[in-house]
């Protein structure tokens, strides 16, 4: 087991780990800090898991908090607590991309898809009007349609929040687009693999954005496919 099937399988179940991740979990310091992140985090939100959770109320708090507007005007003690935990969540969110500084954004972003894993299991907000309504707010003026959306979901960021998209090539191939603002990064392109995945960063509109898949050959394909057929503003 390497440390990306540790990390999904810590993030689907994390009470419950088949033996070879408790294996991998004795060799790999690295993943045992991850563990304790996600265990903390989930003593965190323990309290409140018996509050139901409205769908989008993750993008309605950080949306919410730029315009000072109060999230719950009547909520009930509960569900303040939960929406105390969103955010410490999303605290732990925001410190994946605190290092960003060192212009490391190609690993970043591959550490950000390394820890939602269900967003390639899952589908959010696949409108594609939503998507190009999004790539233009950022900077992004669509060409020709990148294929099928398949999940698309806002991030907790330092600057605010950035956009998680995942997408399906017309070959059938899944490949992953982060859209972060705000940080400019001081080469035309950067590149990373970390735990069996690739990442190329480049800069494009409010900052830069960054296209991850599971193969050099795929990365290839996907990168080609945003520089085609998407023109960045800025």
């Amino acid at each position: 087991m390497n440390c990306l099937e540790f990390r999904r399988d810590k993030l689907a179940d994390p009470r419950r780990l088949p033996p070879e991740a408790l294996a991998h979990l004795d060799d790999c310091a690295a993943c045992r800090g991850f563990a304790a992140e996600v265990d903390e985090n989930e003593a965190r939100l323990a309290a409140a898991l018996d509050v139901p959770v409205p769908e989008g109320l993750a993008e309605r708090i950080i949306l919410r908090r730029k315009t000072g507007t109060p999230i719950f005007a009547k909520a009930s003690p509960r569900l303040g607590m939960l929406a105390a935990s969103v955010v410490l969540t999303f605290a732990f969110g925001i410190l994946q991309w605190q290092d960003a500084g060192s212009q490391d954004y190609a690993r970043l972003a591959i550490e950000h898809v390394m820890h939602e894993p269900e967003s390639f299991t899952s589908a959010r907000s696949t409108d594609p009007e939503l998507f190009r309504r999004v790539m233009h707010t950022f900077g992004g003026e669509m060409q020709a349609s990148l294929g099928k959306v398949r999940y698309m979901k806002l991030c907790p960021v330092p600057e605010g929040t950035g956009w998680h998209i995942v997408f399906e090539t017309e070959d059938g191939k899944l490949a992953t687009l982060i859209l972060i603002p705000a940080k400019r990064m001081k080469t035309d392109s950067e590149q990373a693999q970390v735990g069996g995945w690739n990442a190329v960063a480049r800069p494009g509109g409010q900052g830069f954005y960054a296209v991850i898949a599971d193969s050099p050959d795929a990365l290839a394909k996907a990168d080609e496919l945003v520089r085609q057929r998407v023109r960045w503003r800025g």
